[in-house]
């Protein structure tokens, strides 16, 4: 019984990749020393891997930013603004912008949080293999195979490059990237060629859109790709890998008349996968990767599960290989740097070295008896907090007053202009503040020494706010670690790791806390700051939250329970913060949910279920307030098509909402969708360095006030400024206030 894994973690135990592509960026260390470390994080993982005892090993999962962008990089898929650059200087400015060249755009990798790079197609499109033999998988398989490692290199499919990649900007009406499949399919042709002549035995073809819904011209778009590279007479054999959910049967079909010798199933998100594969007839002359080890939460596998799953799939496959569901890309790496866990929580844990552990020794026991005993999972050690089941079962409806009616009890109650001006939430956190927090984790500094620090920069950020001109101002978060991870440090129900670190994006990494029992605010978590912000100034100052979606997508959540009823708990925990905040005399409180699109289902027929529970739990917390205080909600980097309405259902009085970089596009959605609350579309993209002028802004804003009157439109950047520097921030702020500034005094003087 064979071993593999789809991908692992490219981060480096100590992050390495962070703090080596930053020190590019800010020019303190060179390409060449880029390259080096790089290198040093490839040749870890792969001896690692192989030391572990796995069978088969992927390589090619490395990135400096984005696998979907070094797969525009590869078949030279580069919009035309950024031709005038080269190498690294190129590749990171299509991940981030340059000060005259605006980013690609960012979107969710599927109901993950890791971010990709959306690739930007139009038809003249000519795909192309630049870089000779010694493009990317050729070279890092031949990195490899000079370690004594042999590898199998991993490629984002055809079909799924195009399926997320969007219509360039000038492309023409009805055209869809899905038409360039028979250049890009030529392409792939050309790379397994040489992938073949250096020496390859296997290549993983990553198709995980083929577990969303499909329609019957993308399923023949399937078959013919691979009809194509399956009859290359020089080629590696291929492992077609689908993960996040059940591949559609009609998908499955046309892979199994292929010539692709292996495909990859999951059968954690997809325990349909063995019902469809009993359907199409099996498998039997090809390969199942058999995806039973979580590659996504860190619990530990349940192997009597895992080994009955694969029992099964002996009789529908010539082979069985133990594998994980998907790439370890979306877990930390290490548990055993873990030393403050609570043992009982910890008992139940896996990361992503541990559940390489669990491969092989699922493999190992398969082989010797593949209907033999296996070590059970420990029994479950959730909490149940029986006041707050008490409390939700007794709790009342969820729904506010009318709409007008709030937004004229708010815009009497806080008297802001039109076009009014705010951020989303957090401003820059220096050095300095990183090492306060860092000297009292430590307990290099007492509390009353951090209480100090922290007022100082609140006070410093409140000061320098009205400088510029802002109409509603934050508290700029200095005491907090992470949107989500800061609340689960104070509530009941969830643990944080020290070491947890996880790639949303480049290098922006998270450590996601683990929800493993039933959640309680056991005390208020944010009040004492907003208030003392507050009390610096006479403008409203918004309470900041974190919304319950939000805090299970960016969570590791228990499996026990259904995602619905652990929301409704995180709701409850809320709905007591905001009514402390309001009590204290907080008139604006912003509950955060970025990712309430990430964790729609990947098929429709979920859809509704999911959007029932998930604005529930948000009208839940935030029900419980007056007319006069006014709800904002914050989304980012999604593609919000298919939840329009679900927006408007929130009820929320204002949403902020990602708009730079898709160029005001979902103002317009959300106005046809019959949303008629306020909105505040990003003005400016963050997660770039470049600091976008009044003139580009002020043209932004003229786009919304074409649907959006100018009593409902705010105006802010497209998410938090906690990333950003200074500089650039104030830059940025200053053109933000000039350009409404400049928009208000027009629209007033019509």
């Amino acid at each position: 019984m064979k071993t593999t894994i789809l991908g692992y973690p490219r981060i480096g135990t100590r992050r390495e990749l962070k703090f080596a592509t930053e020190d590019f960026w800010a020019g303190r260390i060179d390409a060449a020393a880029l390259e080096k470390a790089g290198a040093d994080l490839r040749g870890a993982v792969w001896t690692g891997l192989r030391d572990a005892g796995l069978d088969a090993i992927p390589s090619n999962t490395f990135s400096f930013y984005d696998h979907v962008l070094d797969t525009s990089v590869l078949v030279d898929a580069v919009p035309e603004r950024y031709r005038g650059l080269d190498g690294l200087d190129r590749y990171f400015a299509m991940a981030r912008g340059v000060q005259d060249i605006p980013a690609m755009e960012m979107t969710k990798w599927f109901d993950t949080n890791y971010h990709f790079i959306v690739p930007e197609l139009g038809p003249d499109m000519r795909f192309r293999l630049p870089g000779g033999v010694t493009s990317k998988p050729v070279a890092e398989y031949l990195e490899a195979r000079a370690l004594g490692i042999e590898t199998r290199p991993v490629l984002v499919g055809p079909l799924t490059y195009l399926l997320l990649a969007k219509p360039a900007a000038d492309a023409p009406a009805g055209f869809r990237p899905l038409d360039l499949l028979d250049g890009l399919v030529e392409v792939y042709a050309e790379l397994l060629e040489r992938l073949a002549g250096a020496g390859t035995e296997w290549v993983q073809l990553d198709e995980p859109a083929l577990v969303a819904d499909r329609t019957d011209g993308e399923v023949a778009a399937l078959a013919r790709a691979y009809a194509r590279l399956g009859e290359l007479s020089s080629r590696p054999h291929l492992l077609v890998a689908t993960y996040f959910g059940t591949i559609g049967a009609e998908a499955l079909r046309a892979l199994a008349s292929s010539r692709v010798e292996a495909v990859g199933l999951d059968f954690v998100a997809g325990p349909g996968n063995l019902d469809v594969l009993a359907s199409v007839g099996g498998l039997l002359r090809k390969t199942v990767m058999a995806g039973v080890v979580d590659g996504r939460n860190i619990w530990r596998a349940d192997r009597q599960r895992a080994k009955a799953a694969c029992a099964t799939l002996l009789g529908l496959a010539d082979q069985v290989v133990v594998s994980t569901s998907c790439s370890l890309l979306h877990v930390p790496i290490d548990l055993d740097a873990e030393d403050a866990l609570d043992p009982a929580v910890r008992g139940r844990l896996a990361f992503a070295r541990q559940k390489v552990g669990e491969v092989v020794a699922l493999g190992e026991a398969l082989g010797e008896d593949a209907a033999g005993p296996a070590a059970q999972v420990p029994a479950s050690t959730a909490g149940i907090d029986h006041e707050v089941r008490a409390r939700l079962d007794t709790l009342g409806g969820s729904s506010r007053g009318d709409r007008e009616t709030r937004f004229a009890a708010q815009r009497a109650s806080l008297g802001l202009p039109d076009l009014a001006t705010t951020t989303i939430g957090s401003f820059p956190q220096t050095p300095e503040v990183r090492r306060v927090r860092a000297d009292r984790r430590a307990g290099r500094i007492s509390e009353d020494d951090y209480s100090q620090a922290m007022r100082q920069e609140i006070a410093r950020v409140i000061a320098l706010q009205e400088e510029l001109g802002l109409d509603v101002l934050v508290h700029g978060e200095p005491e907090r670690n992470d949107m989500v991870q800061y609340f689960a440090e104070q509530l009941d129900g969830y643990a944080a790791t020290e070491h947890g670190w996880v790639q949303s994006y480049g290098s922006r990494y998270v450590r996601p806390p683990i929800l493993h029992s039933d959640v309680a605010r056991p005390r208020p978590m944010t009040v004492a700051w907003t208030t003392y912000a507050q009390g610096l100034t006479s403008k409203p100052v918004k309470g900041m939250l974190t919304g319950p979606v939000t805090m299970l997508a960016w969570s590791f959540v228990r499996d026990d329970q259904p995602l619905a009823e652990t929301a409704r708990q995180v709701a409850l925990a809320l709905r007591d913060e905001i009514g402390d905040l309001e009590s204290a005399g907080i008139r604006i409180v912003q509950v955060d949910e970025p990712a309430l699109r990430e964790l729609l289902p990947l098929r429709a027929a979920g859809h509704a279920a999911y959007l029932d529970w998930a604005v529930g739990a948000f009208r839940l917390a935030t029900s419980g307030v007056a007319d006069t205080t006014q709800i904002h909600t914050h989304m980012c980097y999604s593609e919000f098509g298919e939840i329009i309405d679900a927006i408007g259902a929130l009820d929320a009085d204002v949403t902020s909402v990602e708009a730079a970089r898709s160029h005001m596009e979902l103002v317009g959605d959300l106005r046809a969708a019959g949303y008629e609350n306020g909105i505040g579309p990003g003005v400016y993209d963050i997660h770039s360095p470049r600091v976008p002028s009044a003139d580009e802004i002020e043209e932004n804003l003229r786009r919304a006030l074409q649907v959006v009157e100018p009593a409902k439109l705010w105006v802010n950047p497209d998410c938090g400024l906690k990333t950003r520097a200074y500089p650039e921030t104030e830059a940025a702020l200053r053109n933000l206030v000039t350009a409404a500034r400049r928009v208000r005094e027009d629209a007033a003087a019509r």
